[in-house]
């Protein structure tokens, strides 16, 4: 359905010369969308061929890459499973990593220093779960439960931050690792 909403605009005058005022209206119709038809186009040689390369998909910066990393705190151990985005990709090639690691409510931080951030995906929005690398502050983030921003039951980070990835299994178990001093991430 289309929703067609414009505003109707007509002048009053008062009674003094010059002296106007505008009525704002709104008028709100509403008309079915026209059907429409995607087309598929090859390009290449045929059916699907693109000439020895991919095209990738809607779905590639969001999607996994099958590359997974394990995350080592206390006596706590997780995997996550890494986005297919340049910034993971660096944050992969970086690992494996053993930092002094800190907390804000529920999530684990750490420096990981030398990794650019290429902010494919900078939100404040994240979910239990998320890996996060904060570009500013060259910091990898945990987030396991509440921050101190949060507002309802979904980590809040500090500033916006690039998803890399997601804990596979229940990244609740790192509240067992609250108040371990060191992480570990490597390769899986």
């Amino acid at each position: 359905m289309k929703v067609d909403s414009s505003i109707s605009v007509s002048e009053k005058t008062g009674g003094t010369p010059g002296d106007s005022s505008l009525d704002f209206t709104p008028q709100t119709s509403y008309s079915p969308l026209p059907k429409r038809r995607l087309r598929v186009v090859s390009f290449g040689r045929g059916r699907g061929e693109t000439a020895g390369r991919r095209i990738p998909s809607i779905n590639d910066e969001m999607g996994d890459t099958g590359k997974r990393i394990r995350i080592i705190v206390g006596s706590v151990q997780l995997e996550a499973e890494l986005k297919n985005n340049k910034t993971a990709e660096g944050v992969y090639a970086a690992l494996p990593v053993e930092a002094p690691v800190n907390t804000w409510g529920e999530e684990l931080y750490f420096t990981l220093p030398g990794v650019k951030d290429y902010r494919e995906t900078a939100t404040t929005q994240v979910k239990v779960g998320d890996v996060a690398l904060w570009g500013a502050g060259q910091v990898l983030a945990i987030f396991f439960g509440r921050t101190p921003m949060s507002m309802g039951p979904d980590p809040v980070p500090a500033d916006r931050v690039n998803v890399i990835g997601r804990i596979v299994g229940d990244p609740t178990l790192l509240r067992q690792a609250v108040g371990a001093t060191r992480i570990r991430v490597e390769k899986a």
